[in-house]
């Protein structure tokens, strides 16, 4: 029986349970977490509970256990190494070494891989160690953004427009960045429509997933601070209302050169998930980020789809045989939507703030899924905590039916608790259209 290591604690890492207690092999799972989820100790055989950097911890797990392979979930533990770390005690993983997860954790090493090997999709940029040339270039871009150079949960870029008013303001602002992080990313704003691609990748072979289109604003309408994601919607053609084929082959063949060019560059084979942020603008589309790891929300709209076995994925990224695995989906529609405290969000002193412990209940969700996220539970019931709650997931043959039966189902869950009602529809869909539509006729926004 093959004993399989699951590291991360997050709703990604519930789903990635459900894919790999579903597989026809009927593995073993084990889980180690830094915050009990009930969703996946449930689905595991045994759980610890630990931070991510105790690496002889997780180590000391593995052996107790006898795990065959792990699959790592969130980016912190790729960061601190333990897919190295692993290695060394004879435990492959799906996921990068802390050198190939640079891909996610330094957008400088990425931007510079693209550059010096001739892989298109990056916008005009620059990266400041000192404030040498910083208000200089600024003055060149028509509008700007800001990025840190490192791990920010996905809240860390600044856009202009969104986040400051001008170039002095950005200017500010990439000073305070080089005190806290020493080094700064200056780039071109781009115009367009933003999707997710989550390829597969076993250092040579890369397969996409269906796109998927993530929403970080807190509030409807796409107002509001910037999340980790409020949810997100994938088509049931595998292509999203906006998009076409030729989008998504040109994410997947920059994704391919990036492959490459990492084993040029390290000498090593990346092993696990390539997610590319990727963004249509009139000029063709562009990279905005990598991420090393499946997205969350993103994971949610794909591993319910898949009709390979995850297991059997898992073993080909690790074997290096992907090439020789069939990967299919379900041509299903899918609408992930976040369940949150009201107060994610917003200020500390803000009423709202203190439904972030507060107690919930979840009823009848009828055919959504649930994935479980921050919660605690406790022997009086599920609590919340100061971040996304759960994943509620429709799945249907349109994109209308799929809205409906999570937005249904998030009626069933009772307490204080928000999430936005415009993800999956068509008002929202038909905006997104319209404005790819002037995009690409070179109108503008």
């Amino acid at each position: 029986m093959i004993r399989i290591l699951l590291i991360g604690n997050g709703a990604r890492e519930h789903v990635l349970a459900e894919a790999v207690v579903n597989s026809r092999h009927r593995p073993r799972l084990f889980s180690y977490m830094k915050a009990n989820n009930p969703g996946i100790a449930g689905l595991s055989a045994g759980s610890a509970v630990g931070p991510y950097g105790d690496l002889e911890g997780i180590g000391r797990f593995c052996r107790d256990k006898g795990i065959d392979f792990a699959v790592i979930g969130p980016e912190d533990p790729l960061n601190s190494g333990v897919v190295d770390y692993l290695g060394t005690l004879g435990i492959p993983s799906m996921g990068p070494t802390k050198s190939l997860a640079r891909l996610e954790t330094s957008k400088t090493f990425t931007r510079n891989l693209l550059e010096k090997y001739g892989i298109p999709g990056n916008p005009r940029f620059r990266v400041f160690r000192a404030d040498e040339g910083l208000e200089s270039f600024i003055g060149e871009l028509d509008e700007v953004v800001v990025k840190p150079d490192g791990l920010t949960g996905g809240k860390g870029v600044l856009v202009q427009g969104d986040h400051f008013r001008d170039r002095g303001e950005a200017l500010d602002l990439c000073r305070a960045v080089l005190k806290e992080h020493g080094s700064v990313i200056v780039e071109e704003k781009l115009e367009g429509e933003e999707f997710s691609l989550q390829c597969l990748c076993d250092g040579k072979t890369v397969v996409a997933t269906p796109p998927v289109q993530d929403h970080k604003r807190r509030f409807v309408g796409d107002r509001g601070p910037n999340t980790g994601g409020m949810g997100s919607y994938s088509a049931e053609d595998h292509l999203l209302p906006f998009l076409k084929k030729e989008d998504v082959d040109a994410g997947l063949r920059i994704t391919e050169a990036v492959a490459d060019a990492l084993h040029r560059e390290t000498g090593e084979y990346y092993k696990g998930v390539m997610y590319g942020g990727f963004i249509i603008t009139r000029n063709g589309v562009r990279l905005l980020e990598y991420n090393a790891r499946f997205g969350d929300p993103e994971a949610m709209n794909i591993l319910p789809l898949l009709k390979t076995d995850f297991v059997d994925v898992c073993r080909a990224v690790i074997d290096g045989t992907l090439h020789l695995l069939d990967v299919a989906f379900e041509a299903e529609a899918t609408v992930c939507k976040y369940v949150v405290p009201r107060g994610y969000g917003l200020p500390a002193d803000h009423p709202d703030a203190r439904s972030t412990a507060a107690k919930i209940e979840v009823g009848d969700v009828k055919g959504a899924r649930l994935y479980y996220s921050s919660v605690d539970q406790r022997s009086d019931g599920l609590y919340m905590s100061t971040s996304r709650a759960i994943g509620v997931v429709g799945i249907a043959g349109t994109l209308e039916k799929a809205e409906r039966i999570a937005e249904e189902a998030i009626s069933a869950i009772r307490g204080p608790v928000d999430h936005r009602p415009d993800i999956g529809t068509k008002p929202l869909l038909e905006r997104r259209i319209r404005h790819m539509e002037k995009i690409r006729s070179g109108s503008g926004a």
